[in-house]
């Protein structure tokens, strides 16, 4: 709602803008005329035409931004344009003109009509439409967020929403300038000439902010522009959704609707809609109605989450020995950090991890709202007639997990592949290697750990964080247990600490068998060097599955890293980690 309102707001605020211009002849040349048979009519056709055409756009451009490298330049481009726009009209007229010419021939074939007698309602809308042609491309700040925002979510019917209230506000605007009279337009002439300093001035900063990313001047903002960095929005709109308290032990290990074997279990819902998904892996687009007679495990997961990938092999494992027995898995994929946003991570990711069940891509969120979820990894677990009947949060009981599919199964009236016992022993026993491996709970003493400024905590390098800009930090002398510290340039932003100079450092002193650090490189993908010590030392048998015996390693892709793995006893360590070279992201300490 507040989104809305905002929208109109900026609308009503677009008759203070010079690109109101080509509309301003068509609203005040009728101003003489009945309004509820003219001036309405018009307005509500400018109105609809013009959140119709803005639409398309947004769904025109958003291929583009999803593009990553090779839309990062196509974007480029497209800034490049809109900046010469801003600086010279002349150019402005002449990408319009298409617009323009097809508004003017509607708008002399409705004049015709009305010379002729003819003139009425459907006369006025004809204009209407004729000036939302006109209007269109008119972008101020707030309605350039709008299409922004679905260029790179993806268009929706919330963003229609969004762009019809904008141009409400617009129409509002204008019905008060015809009511008020021709008055109006002299005194707007007035003031269109402080706007043209601030559009010129605005395609200035537009053309320097292109020649900055294209010559590679600013790796962050690049990044930051191509998968959109919406980290705190999300986050806050994951705090304020209701949903079901963490059970004792924190987020690893967050439980509920455990129904002891073979007790009924009970009806929590109905399976949510799909259709909110941005885009499908491994499957055409499912649909609850489609997945009626079917049982479905619903896995809510995201590619750099350690606690998900921990029991992403349970869920392959299931998907794999039930799928010919009516059991269709779905993972959800919602990211968590700007990152898995990008399609060709996550399905670089899912061909990694070897996942070959159908996964939603949940850019926008809609469906983790439908389910009205707030953790990763979550399983939801639904009968063949589209009923929730339970769930789980987090890792572990796996072994209860499998009960509940097979439950719901034989209530669906299909046969199974072995005796309940036999496969909960074969889930439970199952050898898991590398980061799959579960977790040492007995050991684990150390909690995740976010290195961006809206999340962090425990930070102990002198003078504390220092947000958005260009620091130079040092690692104090000791640290406490789960502290941790930077040491060399960085500038830390909302979701991500960004290395701006060769020797950066990150220490950690933690507890715990295996240590994993979420990194990813600069724009350009060129591999980043490190080189990794704990206890001051290489870590030798104790390295972990991206680092070698000596220490090195390379930041390549954007995902999680396992950097320390102890063999044997495990106890209080400091780990600390080098970066050879400038341009690495890092987001967030895990362990297990």
């Amino acid at each position: 709602m507040f989104l809305l309102v905002l929208a109109y707001l900026g609308g009503v605020l677009t008759i203070l803008s010079p690109c109101i211009l080509p509309v301003l002849p068509f609203v005040f040349a009728r101003s003489d005329r009945p309004f509820l048979r003219s001036g309405l009519p018009l307005l509500v056709g400018m109105t609809l035409m013009f959140a119709v055409v803005a639409s398309l756009a947004a769904v025109g451009s958003q291929w583009v931004a999803q593009a990553n490298q090779i839309g990062r330049w196509i974007a480029l481009v497209v800034m490049a344009v809109f900046a010469l726009a801003l600086l010279w009209p002349s150019l402005a007229n002449r990408l319009l003109s298409p617009f323009q010419r097809l508004g003017a021939r509607l708008s002399a074939s409705a004049d015709a009509a009305s010379d002729a007698g003819r003139g009425g309602v459907g006369t006025s809308l004809l204009i209407g439409i004729a000036t939302g042609l006109l209007w269109a491309p008119c972008a101020g700040p707030i309605l350039g967020l709008i299409l922004t925002g679905a260029a790179l979510n993806g268009a929706s019917v919330g963003t229609s929403g969004l762009l019809l209230a904008y141009a409400l506000g617009a129409a509002t605007s204008l019905a008060l300038a015809i009511w008020i009279g021709g008055r109006v337009f002299a005194a707007l002439k007035q003031r269109l000439g402080v706007g043209e300093w601030i559009r010129r001035a605005l395609g200035v900063a537009a053309l320097l902010a292109v020649v900055a990313i294209g010559m590679g001047w600013d790796t962050g903002v690049l990044t930051r522009l191509s998968t959109v960095s919406t980290a705190k929005l999300e986050q806050g709109l994951l705090d304020v959704l209701p949903g079901q308290e963490p059970a004792a032990g924190g987020s690893m290990m967050m439980m509920a609707a455990n129904a002891p074997a073979g007790a009924p279990l009970p009806v929590e819902g109905t399976l949510p809609s799909l259709a909110g998904a941005t885009g499908w892996l491994n499957s055409p687009p499912l649909s609850a109605e489609a997945l009626r007679g079917k049982v479905v495990l619903v896995d809510f997961w995201t590619y750099s989450c350690i606690n998900c990938l921990r029991a992403m092999p349970y869920v392959r494992e299931w998907a794999e020995r039930y799928r010919d027995h009516g059991l269709v898995v779905i993972g959800v994929h919602a990211p968590e950090f700007a990152f898995e946003r990008s399609l060709g991570n996550v399905q670089r990711a899912v061909k990694d991890l070897k996942v070959t069940y159908p996964v939603a891509i949940d850019n926008d969120f809609a469906i983790w709202r439908g389910f009205n979820n707030r953790y990763w990894p979550a399983h939801y677990f639904i009968d063949a007639e589209g009923r929730i009947r339970a769930h789980h949060f987090g890792e572990g009981n796996y072994a209860q997990s499998e009960q509940v599919i097979r439950q719901l199964l034989r209530e669906a009236g299909n046969t199974l592949p072995d005796e309940p016992a036999q496969a909960m022993a074969m889930a439970a026993a199952a050898p898991r290697d590398g980061i799959e491996q579960q977790a040492d709970m007995r050991n684990l003493k150390s909690p995740e750990t976010y290195l961006g400024h809206a999340r962090a905590q425990s930070f102990a390098s002198p003078g504390g964080q220092q947000p958005d800009r260009a620091t130079d930090y040092t690692v104090p002398a000791t640290l406490r247990l789960n502290q941790w510290a930077l040491g060399g340039r960085w500038t830390v932003g909302e979701e991500d600490a960004h290395l701006d100079a060769a020797g950066g450092r990150i220490a950690f002193r933690f507890h715990a068998r295996d240590l994993h650090l979420v990194l990813a490189p600069a724009v350009d993908g060129k591999p980043l060097r490190y080189r990794v010590r704990i206890d001051g030392q290489p870590p030798g048998e104790a390295a972990g599955g991206d680092v070698s015996a000596d220490g090195s390693g390379q930041v390549g892709e954007h995902r999680l890293y396992q950097l320390i793995r102890q063999r044997g006893d495990v106890r209080e360590r400091t780990f600390e980690i080098e970066f050879l070279d400038p341009g690495v992201h890092a987001y967030a300490f895990t362990f297990g």
